[in-house]
């Protein structure tokens, strides 16, 4: 691939936030009435009502998608699309990456910055031919791309399936040949029955996989034949618990207003080479005086998990907080990803204060399990 590897994992597509919506206005995936069917909880999420886990569980979800294969419902997640011979000049100048190291039939990840520096959302690109492009932001955040960059959202448009896990090719390989030879970080279009799938090598699970993007009349057929070739379903629950496993940072939570991408140790993610983008000039000014605090990984020294706004302390004294927290079902521990002092290093004790119980924790390297996707 002609992205270049990077130091830490790429946080490749993203869970997703939103505030409460009423329930007369929640929107439904394509694919609503087999997650239904298939006895799926389901619960509000950034306005959509969605598959947070099936009867087998969160755990045994989890636990698939790092053993063999996990299809995810992600048709949430916006894709906006934009053309034309602008279209490249206008990406490249508004986010922090360089589309420049790639080239059509690659896919990147980068940041729209606010003026003041902070992540107004982390994107995925898919670069399809040379004057079009896909630009896939976290869920309900479209808008924020279009008055940015404009382009036509066509989420409603399309279902979109996350394919995970060490088994995830194996198993396309059955169902969709084409699609599990496209590598990591590529993108391409695909014919499957009788319609065009575009899909990408990229995922937000840790693990090997793809993500498919399929007409709306054709979804259920492609979820029936994944989930009947021995892929198991899985819900938001797994999604999240693995991207925490892989240190993988959540828009909202862990990326967000007042939070930079050298704060968040993704400073990578910005080409300072590349020329004038938005919010480059308070990130400027962040570079040369150092972050005032870092994401850091934190394990807890017990099964208990760990919770996102808990204070983290060290010495007694208060250094940060998390901003997400969970349970490691491969780890059996409680984790979090926190922002701490940029004085809190890798390896030193701390603490987690759970409701005024303090647990014994330490500061470790991301990602919290070895993973195939960490090594680029």
């Amino acid at each position: 691939m002609t992205e270049p590897v990077s130091p830490a994992p790429a946080p490749s597509r993203r869970v997703g936030a939103g505030a409460v919506t009423p329930a007369s206005a929640l929107l439904r995936s394509p694919l609503d009435h087999l997650h239904r069917a298939a006895a799926a909880r389901m619960v509000p999420f950034g306005g959509w009502e969605l598959p947070v886990a099936y009867g087998t569980g969160t755990v045994a979800e989890h636990m698939a998608c790092r053993q063999h294969a996990a299809v995810f419902d992600v048709s949430h997640l916006g894709s906006v699309q934009v053309e034309g011979p602008d279209a490249f000049g206008l990406l490249q100048s508004t986010f922090t990456n360089d589309l420049a190291r790639i080239e059509p039939g690659g896919a990147q990840y980068t940041h729209l910055l606010d003026e003041d520096g902070s992540i107004a959302d982390d994107i995925i690109v898919w670069w399809l031919a040379p004057e079009l492009f896909h630009v896939m932001p976290n869920a309900a955040n479209c808008h924020r791309v279009t008055a940015a960059v404009g382009g036509r959202d066509i989420t409603a448009e399309r279902a979109l399936l996350a394919v995970q896990g060490p088994r995830a090719r194996a198993r396309l390989a059955d169902v969709v040949p084409g699609a599990a030879g496209v590598a990591r970080f590529r993108v391409a279009h695909v014919a499957w029955h009788g319609t065009t799938l575009t899909v990408a090598g990229t995922g937000y699970t840790g693990e090997d996989g793809v993500e498919l993007a399929v007409a709306v009349d054709a979804a259920g057929e492609l979820w029936t034949a994944l989930v009947g070739s021995g892929v198991q379903p899985a819900g938001l629950g797994a999604r999240d618990t693995l991207r925490l496993e892989a240190g993988l940072p959540l828009h909202g939570h862990d990326l967000g207003p007042g939070i930079t991408p050298l704060q968040a140790g993704l400073g990578w993610v910005v080409r300072w080479d590349k020329g004038d983008f938005r919010g480059r000039a308070a990130l400027e000014a962040e570079r040369a005086s150092g972050p005032r605090r870092l994401l850091r990984g934190i394990k807890g020294d017990a099964r208990r998990p760990l919770r996102d706004g808990a204070v983290v302390r060290a010495t007694g004294q208060e250094v940060g907080h998390l901003t997400s927290g969970g349970y490691s079902p491969v780890l059996e521990a409680g984790i979090g990803l926190g922002l701490v002092s940029p004085d809190v290093a890798v390896g030193d004790a701390v603490e987690v204060d759970l409701r005024g119980r303090l647990l014994p924790a330490r500061v470790v390297d991301l990602p919290f399990i070895p993973l195939p996707s960490s090594a680029g």
